[in-house]
């Protein structure tokens, strides 16, 4: 499939810098890196050709010499035509726009017939010729950083995930290097770890010799409501979790399987027992998990989430759980099995395991509105329903919004900020609340408090501030989209995001 791409640089690189610096410098130095990520890895727009495998035979970057020069030689040696667009006016304004909509008009009637159009920007004046090209049949491919207009985004074949985009085209991969925060006291999953200790301890305390360590973690999830085997309270693994406090006066011991024992009661075997479940090598115990997951797999009709996988594999086998055989987490566990053709989402949340040829891809959780969880709160469904469809607003309910707020408060006072670090630490933090909220949901309204000028390193992140900055980036989106913002609807757009504080 022949394509053209026309970059709007001064568009993406400022959008980017808004949300993280990091990832706004490697889009500019790299370009190569993130070119090859578009032609081999993002997949075409719908209604392409069967079997179609994208050429990029036009790249073209606009961009201010006067404040972007530094970046032309990266785009040079990646293959791009550069075409200078120079301030014009007293504020910077720069005539980008309309370079790029007479050159991709220019190629809709050249001899080479180009199928797909792609446009790196976020102005919504592109929206007319996006129109336009799907009027003459081709494909059109945006990516646009921040928060583009519905009318934007519905003129394009294909909407590039801009947190797709940075994980996986920049290669900030947070997924796979970022490791779960260390406990704190006011961490809201305190309450679910605490009550694993005490039944750990009560455990040992009742029982007349070294408990094995797989009893234990059985125990703690067949009794801890909120405690899963794939997140272990936001620890990764059950070993996490035990080192992360610690049992003493209790003694725990990791070999062979591992065993809990009070040095004052039990005397330590010699050899100590093997993990209920563990049955012969290490190798055959992976071997049977992988068996598990497929056969799991094969006879659901949709995708498994990955939280009863884990659970189901703790439960057979149990020395597993204690560090997902030196994975350290349950997600390195899975991902090093042999389950073709079995594969894994990792964007819903929890994760899902599903066939490729008989499911569909998991897709981004979109929290769903259940009347129960607005409890009170219901008679302004109907309005949040209104907004998030025409600004995409994440759909949460009011006390969905209050604890996620307070658990960014939380994270911010332990953590540097970091966009794609803190979204993945405050959707576990919501999870092991209780009060689940997508990655994508929780990316979202960082980046409408970043793109309002919320700076997280300069103070000011108590939850009630961060819930009026939103309420105020939400009626902004609302104003943009011509929606009339009335006193009622005001004061609707508070109790919904801020719980009317």
């Amino acid at each position: 499939m022949k394509s053209a791409l026309f970059v709007d640089f001064d568009n993406v690189y400022s959008g980017l810098r808004k949300l993280d610096p990091a990832s706004a410098d490697h889009f500019a130095r790299k370009p190569g890196e993130w070119m090859t990520w578009l032609i081999e890895s993002l997949g075409l727009p719908e209604h392409s050709p069967a079997d179609a495998k994208r050429r990029v035979l036009v790249r073209r970057c606009y961009l201010n010499p006067q404040a972007y020069q530094r970046f032309r030689p990266s785009f040079n040696l990646a293959g791009f035509e550069i075409v200078d667009c120079p301030a014009l006016t007293s504020e910077g304004k720069t005539s980008t726009d309309i370079h790029m909509v007479l050159d991709i008009v220019d190629l809709l009637q050249h001899e080479a017939r180009y199928d797909e159009f792609i446009v790196f920007s976020a102005d919504a004046d592109f929206t007319p010729v996006l129109r336009k090209l799907r009027r003459w049949d081709r494909r059109t491919t945006v990516l646009a950083i921040g928060f583009p207009s519905a009318a934007y985004r519905a003129s394009a074949d294909l909407l590039i995930d801009q947190d797709d985009f940075v994980r996986n085209a920049l290669g900030f991969n947070d997924e796979a290097e970022i490791q779960p925060p260390p406990p704190i006291a006011a961490n809201p999953s305190t309450e679910v770890s605490a009550t694993a200790f005490k039944l750990i301890r009560q455990a040992v305390a009742e029982s007349p010799g070294p408990v094995p360590l797989a009893k234990l973690a059985s125990l703690v999830l067949s009794k801890i409501k909120g405690m899963d085997a794939s997140s272990w309270a936001g620890f990764g693994s059950f070993r996490a979790l035990v080192e992360s406090k610690g049992l003493s006066p209790l003694v725990v011991s990791w070999d062979g399987g591992g065993t809990v024992h009070d040095p004052k009661r039990h005397a330590l075997p010699a050899s100590l027992p093997p993990a209920t479940g563990a049955q012969g090598k290490t190798e055959n115990v992976v071997t049977k998990v992988a068996e598990l997951v497929k056969a799991e797999v094969a006879k659901s009709k949709h995708a498994v989430p990955c939280g009863r996988l884990a659970t189901m594999i703790v439960e057979q086998h149990g020395s597993l759980a204690t560090d997902w055989n030196g994975k350290g987490t349950f997600r390195k566990f899975v991902e090093s099995l042999d389950v073709k053709p079995v594969a894994f989402g990792w964007n819903d949340g929890g994760g899902s395991a599903y066939d490729p040829g008989r499911h569909s891809e998991p897709p981004e959780t979109k929290s769903a509105p259940l009347l129960e969880d607005w409890g009170d709160a219901r008679d302004l469904l109907a309005l949040a329903r209104q907004i998030h469809e025409v600004t995409d607003i994440p759909l949460l309910s009011p006390a969905k919004y209050k604890n996620l707020f307070a658990a960014i408060e939380f994270d911010v006072a332990a953590q540097p900020f970091h966009l794609m670090e803190t979204g993945k630490r405050v959707r576990d933090l919501c999870r092991n609340a209780g009060m689940p909220v997508s990655r994508a949901d929780v990316n979202h309204v960082l980046r409408g408090l970043l793109v309002r000028g919320h700076a997280f390193d300069e103070g000011g992140n108590d939850a009630a501030t961060l819930g009026k900055k939103l309420a105020d980036n939400v009626r902004s989106l609302c104003l943009r989209e011509q929606m009339v913002i009335d006193t009622a609807t005001n004061a609707a757009i508070d109790a919904w995001i801020t719980c009317g504080s």
